[in-house]
């Protein structure tokens, strides 16, 4: 047996973290598969983002994931085999591995993690589950196992889960379904300028919108005019992106808000004194946090690093002896 070889994993719909305990690193590559005449791996990760929108017709890219459940097992089997065969440079060793889920999905969900895992040719020793809410405090540097109520809002590519933790555990936690930020930009473009433009490009458009108000620009892109059929350049306004994404903030700003009206009183006082903690790669878009502020009355600690509170939590249960107990096995699945 060899010993500190174990991983944490956080399987989001658009990136995938991997924590290797044996030399203290993080992983993160986009969750996505290109596949080649239906069967071959003709790329994965950061290699194969690069290539969506632009392929041929023999190509599919997609990602395995999406909801926050696990949508194409088999390719998601293989992304985590090669993943980890990359992080061993070749040599996958005997290891234990401790996988993020969604706290708000059904028990056969769940399971599908395990089985993901137990399937991918891993070699996995033990396979533990820890609920993704908790992984994110405890990488957020907030102490979970203490009995202070503690408010996580995590907005993911397609999903936002909201959860009050205290004492180690979960005491409310909702997912929502979230439209795609992304896809609303594309929308938008196309209503008002009749232009098409690529999810890419509404990704960028929206990564970048803060830095764009700062310098008082719009957002320069290029697409296919709908109406003359051909490729032009366009600047949008920030003020256009930023209204088209104000509708689903409110989405989730209403979740936090039917979350806070179940919360018992004595964990909304201490959520009132601490604030809202926000992380997930969503969380950054530009004028949500003080949106939430305003909305919600309660001050916003946001994420140093939002994209891997989840896997730089699993890195501490892994380290750290007391936290171990955060993890547990699947029901009938033992350890």
């Amino acid at each position: 047996m060899v010993p500190n070889c174990a991983y944490g994993i956080d399987l989001g719909t658009s990136n995938i973290k991997i924590y290797s305990l044996s030399d203290d690193s993080v992983m993160m590559e986009k969750n996505m598969i290109a596949i080649e005449n239906k069967k071959n791996i003709f790329a994965y990760g950061n290699s194969a983002y690069e290539m969506y929108e632009k392929a041929p017709a023999n190509i599919q890219i997609s990602h395995p994931l999406s909801n926050g459940v696990i949508a194409d097992i088999n390719n998601m089997e293989r992304l985590i085999h090669l993943f980890i065969s990359d992080m061993s440079k070749g040599n996958i060793r005997p290891a234990d591995f401790y996988i993020a889920v969604p706290t708000d999905i059904t028990e056969v969900e769940k399971r599908a993690f395990y089985d993901l895992i137990k399937d991918a040719n891993v070699k996995a020793r033990k396979i533990m589950v820890v609920e993704k809410a908790i992984a994110d405090g405890l990488g957020m540097d907030i102490d979970v196992k203490n009995s202070q109520g503690v408010l996580v809002v995590d907005i993911g590519y397609d999903t936002t889960e909201v959860s009050i933790l205290s004492l180690g555990g979960i005491v409310l936690s909702r997912l929502i379904k979230t439209l795609k930020f992304d896809e609303a930009v594309r929308q938008t473009v196309r209503r008002e300028f009749n232009l098409l433009i690529g999810q890419k490009t509404a990704a960028t458009i929206r990564q970048s919108i803060g830095d764009l108000e700062k310098e008082g620009k719009g957002a320069v892109v290029y697409g296919r005019d709908i109406v003359v059929g051909l490729p032009v350049e366009r600047e949008i306004p920030t003020d256009l992106i930023n209204s088209c994404l104000e509708e689903h903030f409110n989405t989730i700003i209403d979740s936090v808000k039917v979350i806070l009206e179940r919360t018992p009183p004595e964990l909304g006082a201490d959520i009132f004194k601490h604030g809202v903690y926000l992380t997930g790669g969503a969380s950054q878009t530009s004028h949500f946090a003080e949106l939430l502020q305003k909305s919600t009355g309660l001050k916003v600690n946001q994420a140093q690093r939002p994209l891997e509170s989840v896997v730089l939590g699993m890195g501490r249960i892994l380290k750290e002896d007391n936290y171990k107990s955060v993890a547990y096995a699947i029901e009938g699945m033992g350890k």
